[in-house]
């Protein structure tokens, strides 16, 4: 059986924790597996998942930088599979869904293809 998976079936990993660390301008996320990441304000802002920000085009998730500095004013879950974030600069549509801020942590290199790797997959799920 592979890591990750019972039966055929993704098992499940929940983020349980979201700290703001202002001196870093970062969020520190942790799973439920144990995997924690650290993502800068202005990146979960700039790949902001709605529909405002990336159109309805869900093969091409791109980068667009917040006109200037943002830090997330409030922070709530939604349901068990994500989260909602308002910032700074007013921008409150986004709802990150736990496997695309794991996207974003683990994709220093190469976010876009991350993300559309992360999101085939749950597609395959």
């Amino acid at each position: 059986m592979d890591a990750g998976r019972i039966d055929g079936m993704h098992e499940p990993t929940y983020l349980t924790a979201i700290e703001r660390r202002p001196a870093q301008r970062a969020l520190h996320l942790t799973w439920s597996d144990g995997f924690t990441g650290t993502l800068d304000y202005d990146r979960v802002r700039g790949y902001c998942p709605c529909a405002a920000c990336q159109g309805h085009s869900v093969t091409k998730i791109v980068f667009k930088p917040p006109p200037r500095p943002v830090e997330p004013v409030e922070i709530a879950p939604v349901g068990n599979y994500a989260v909602h974030i308002v910032w700074s600069d007013r921008h409150a549509t986004g709802i990150y869904r736990f496997d695309y801020l794991r996207a974003l942590c683990l994709a220093d290199d190469d976010p876009e293809g991350a993300i559309a790797r992360n999101a085939a997959f749950n597609a395959d799920a």
